[in-house]
């Protein structure tokens, strides 16, 4: 019999998985990224008469950046994130319609209403596989699409919620016809959240999501909360989206029921995967390339733009198979390998 116990070494902890070349994990500014916002600043001066679709853009981006943190780092699949994006316009535009008129608390509430419908979608989620969580999403995007119609009364249904009608932001900027305050609000709005969100994917937890979405066995494994993870993930996303939400209500001061289609889930599903999926820029890139060569092309050709468009995605997934952020770091880690 042996004098004393063996010993135990204790269970090493698994290292987190490599990112991917051009990620953000280590939360340095990068010359690229610096000038991007420059750049959205810069668009606020050079191009005035835009400053409607600019709005829009950066709205739209936000929701696609908020799917990618469901889809690009969690793996969730998903085809009705725009219930959380409607969630977010709905619950906006009603407190603007009957006397809540102050835009930032109501991008608070918009953001909440939405976290919590994605919390509680979350259970029924994140338990499926690929094609469950698919099937799953898009009935949950139909049936807030239909309730939302039903109740015609209160959202307006088919017709729309109008009345809605906004204070001046912080006492002092009020919305115009132009689009110039609205540029600049989205603008603020989408770089704070964007910024917030910047530093989640480059924590711990961010990392756990990339391992998740590569092996959710062998994180399990290690003993990682896989399900916990994944809908904390989901409800972060749905936050986002809500946020994106309300801006789009309050810079329209309208909200639409397409604002919960299955069209619009599958529009910012077709920006996250042109720009790239799993890069965080990619949302925003995506957004950008699609409804700039949306409003050229139709006005180019007002009959047969959806044509043309079709074209571009394909010629886009073709050849950048991880989309455009994707292509454009293949190209420069080949022409840095061409230089050594």
């Amino acid at each position: 019999m042996a004098g004393s116990a063996e010993r135990r070494e204790p269970p090493r902890r698994a290292a987190a998985p490599a990112p991917r070349r051009g990620s953000l994990s280590d939360g340095r500014w990068r010359p690229l990224e610096v000038a991007f916002w420059a750049g959205t600043l810069a668009a606020y001066f050079a191009f005035p008469a835009w400053h409607v679709l600019g709005s829009q853009i950066l709205i739209t981006g936000l929701f696609a950046v908020s799917l990618d943190i469901v889809l690009g780092y969690a793996g969730i699949v998903s085809l009705g994130h725009a219930a959380f994006f409607g969630v977010g316009a709905y619950v906006a535009g009603l407190l603007a319609a009957n006397g809540w008129h102050e835009p930032l608390s109501a991008l608070g509430a918009a953001a909440l209403a939405a976290a919590v419908a994605g919390y509680l979608a979350s259970f029924l989620v994140v338990r499926g596989t690929d094609l469950t969580r698919l099937t799953v999403t898009l009935g949950i995007g139909l049936m807030l699409w239909e309730a939302a119609n039903r109740a015609s009364s209160i959202t307006g249904g088919v017709d729309g919620l109008s009345g809605v009608t906004l204070a001046p932001i912080l006492g002092r900027w009020t919305f115009d016809l132009r689009g110039d305050v609205a540029y600049a609000y989205a603008l603020v709005v989408v770089f704070a959240v964007f910024t917030g969100v910047r530093r989640i994917v480059s924590s711990p937890f961010g990392r756990s999501l990339v391992g998740i979405r590569e092996s959710s066995t062998r994180m399990a494994a290690i003993g990682a909360p896989v399900e916990r993870r994944l809908r904390a993930a989901f409800t972060l996303g749905a936050a986002i989206a809500g946020i994106a939400g309300a801006l789009i209500a309050q810079t329209t001061q309208f909200v639409g029921i397409d604002a919960l289609s299955f069209e619009r889930s599958a529009e910012v599903l077709v920006m996250l995967v042109l720009g790239g999926a799993g890069r965080l820029y990619g949302g925003l890139v995506g957004a950008l390339v699609f409804m700039v060569a949306q409003n050229g092309l139709a006005g180019i050709d007002p009959v047969y733009w959806q044509f043309w468009l079709g074209c571009l995605l394909v010629v886009v997934v073709l050849f950048f198979r991880e989309g455009i952020l994707g292509g454009a770091a293949n190209l420069a880690a080949r022409a840095r390998g061409r230089r050594r």
